[in-house]
């Protein structure tokens, strides 16, 4: 149907010229488009200007050719791009090269080949439903590509709604710090968001959305804590004790998967005095609903991502805000951070065909693999206490003038705030008016951690003290238990133990030996350090596990989890990657890490890496056994 043209003129000054230029080249096939002089300027900015750095003539043509084009009622001449093609399109949007592996990625990213539509149909169904624990971002999806494949399933969710950390973390200031028209699914109805950069709200709107969308609620029950989970040989299945509100229960899983994510435990560090401290004393995931802060005093332990978002957020209702602070964390400057959508944006992501996808692509891409290579070791590089190579210390001489600028006058708080690490070498944080608020007459920042509590106070380790109404806990999650809290034992034993207790690993991250008919989203190796989004991650599982599922009931197999030497190759491949990444540096003390020193949390693999591992199973990689 052709636009409105009136209301589509309105909206053409607010394009993002990019995207629009491939909506020409989609409308009308002239490959002049794609050519000078109607060429982007490359612009690393995470959220880059729409003007796309061309002359003013030229973005005038370009806005009046597409309100001529998309006003009239014909279809599109290049609907759907061949690789090569789309390879040479993404190129020229974003001026810079996009190697060419990366076309089939974003064909399905940005919903050219649907997620999902390249898995075999099922000849068979499953004895019983498969058991998926989690309804959060990767256990809603892969409960619609289960949906599409018509196989049975139950999601047990221990929460009374979905979203998992979205849903818990209702603290004031959570929010996302990737963009969302890139923190998203690839699959589903348009969703309009805000911002940039969402509040915690819309995207737990978002995710209770997607769940009725793709009809994933009905196969969901809420308020259920899985107790413990024993493999039974002799019948091929799990057996799950779980708690309700009525009861405890026994189901049977066939084939069981943990969706539960990797920071939904609390972590509470073990301080003196912790139980003795007299006033409200909570972590940062567990915030009181009907908490008032006006004119308290707040301390605030920690100062990772959380706390960067909660003190910018109360400082001005509180009377005095006294943060306890480790070690300082390098943050990124997003000017247009706060910034909302224009009527006129939204009209165009929600109305243009093509508009949308092509500006979901250069989200991610910015957000995305282009980090990567900096994050490495050059072992020429004449300053390895401070940086990785060259472009890291620019990196680090950019954010460093940053606190300088923004501190300036106040060299105490500089000192304070100054890390002393490589930048990334710790979860990259984005300054949401942080060091604005360390300015604030009462904001305190002490650079040492908490020694004890008493009745009335937080004791730092340096001696520093304070007497708060209030103390938040933002001392992060425990990262490394993952599925293992899930008290499932297997052939190998309990996966506590077989990953002794935070030295977690998976093939994949998905399966582990002897532990047959299980897989993991959001498992080990699998988390983003260098960029991407989470969802992107939740969307490979998916696509891999209901793959592998697929390729149980079809060929018979009764059991089947990764072999013990391809866990092995693929372990050992990770963790020769990370020898020379930033993670391992001798300066960095980051969760990334266990207590071995080893690298067990993030990936060392670009984004298409991991999606090129998780297209298909290779049975090869597996012990399985065969119905009779």
């Amino acid at each position: 149907m052709p636009l409105d043209r009136t209301q589509l003129a309105a909206a053409l000054p607010h394009a993002d010229l990019r995207p629009l230029l491939m909506v020409l080249f989609h409308y009308t096939g002239d490959e002049k488009w794609l050519n000078p002089p109607y060429s982007p300027r490359r612009n690393p900015s995470l959220i880059a200007d729409e003007n796309a750095g061309l002359p003013e003539d030229i973005q005038a043509e370009i806005r009046a050719t597409a309100l001529d084009v998309l006003s009239q009622d014909k279809a599109p001449i290049v609907a759907s791009p061949d690789e090569a093609l789309f390879n040479r399109m993404m190129t020229h949007s974003l001026a810079e090269n996009v190697p060419p592996e990366y076309a089939p990625l974003m064909h399905e990213q940005m919903g050219f080949t649907p997620l999902g539509s390249q898995i075999e149909k099922p000849r068979k169904l499953p004895r019983q439903p498969i058991i998926i624990v989690g309804a959060g971002v990767a256990g809603i999806a892969l409960g619609k590509l289960l949906n599409d494949l018509g196989l049975p399933y139950i999601i047990l969710e221990k929460n009374e709604d979905v979203g998992g950390t979205w849903w818990e973390n209702t603290y004031p200031g959570a929010g996302v710090d990737t963009p969302n028209h890139a923190y998203s699914y690839s699959f589903g109805k348009s969703h309009r968001w805000s911002r940039y950069f969402s509040p915690q709200h819309e995207i737990q709107d978002y995710l209770s959305g997607k769940a009725d969308e793709f009809d994933v609620r009905k196969h969901i029950r809420f308020g259920v804590e899985v107790m413990q989970v024993d493999w039974q040989a002799d019948d091929n299945h799990w057996l799950l004790q779980i708690a309700t509100k009525d009861g405890e229960e026994t189901l049977i899983a066939p084939i069981l998967v943990s969706a539960v994510g990797q920071i939904s435990v609390a972590k509470l560090p073990p301080i003196d005095g912790l139980e003795d401290f007299n006033g409200p004393l909570f972590h940062s995931s567990r915030w009181p609903q009907d908490l008032d802060l006006k004119g308290k005093k707040v301390a605030v332990v920690g100062t990772g991502a959380s706390a960067m978002q909660i003190v910018p957020s109360i400082a001005d209702e509180v009377a005095a805000l006294t943060i306890f602070q480790r070690s300082p964390q390098w943050a990124r400057p997003i000017p247009r951070y706060h910034e909302t959508l224009s009527h006129g944006a939204q009209y165009l992501l929600e109305h243009v065909p093509f508009y949308a996808p092509w500006f979901r692509f250069t989200m991610f891409w910015r957000y995305g693999d282009g980090l990567l290579p900096f994050l490495k070791k050059d072992p020429n590089w004449p300053h390895p206490e401070r940086a990785m190579n060259r472009i890291n210390d620019r990196h680090r001489e950019e954010m460093a003038t940053h606190i300088e600028t923004k501190l300036a006058g106040r060299p105490d708080l500089i000192a304070k705030s100054m890390p002393s690490y490589p930048p990334y070498g710790k979860r990259i944080l984005l300054d949401n008016h942080w060091y604005d608020t360390l300015l604030k007459d009462n904001v305190t920042l002490y650079d040492e951690g908490v020694a004890r509590f008493s009745e009335t106070q937080v004791i730092g380790d340096k001696g520093n003290q304070c007497a708060p109404d209030i103390v938040v806990m933002a001392t992060g999650f425990e990262v490394t238990k993952m599925a293992s809290r899930l008290n499932i034992t297997g052939p190998a034993g309990n996966l506590s133990d077989v990953w002794n207790g935070d030295d977690p690993q998976a093939y994949l991250g998905i399966s582990a030996p002897d532990f047959p008919n299980f897989f993991m989203m959001a498992g080990p190796t699998t988390g983003l350090g260098h960029g991407g989004s989470g969802i992107f991650i939740a969307e490979c599982h998916a696509h891999y596990i209901a793959s592998c599922i697929v390729t149980m009931l079809n060929e018979g197999i009764d059991q089947m989890a990764a072999s013990q030497a391809a866990q092995e190759k693929y372990m050992q491949a990770y963790n020769e990657r990370h020898a020379d990444m930033i993670w391992m540096h001798e300066g960095v003390n980051t969760y990334y890490r266990n207590s071995k020193g080893r690298v067990y949390s993030v990936m060392p693999w670009r984004l298409v890496d991991y999606w090129n591992m998780t297209r298909t199973p290779n049975l090869d990689d597996y012990a399985t056994t065969m119905s009779g």
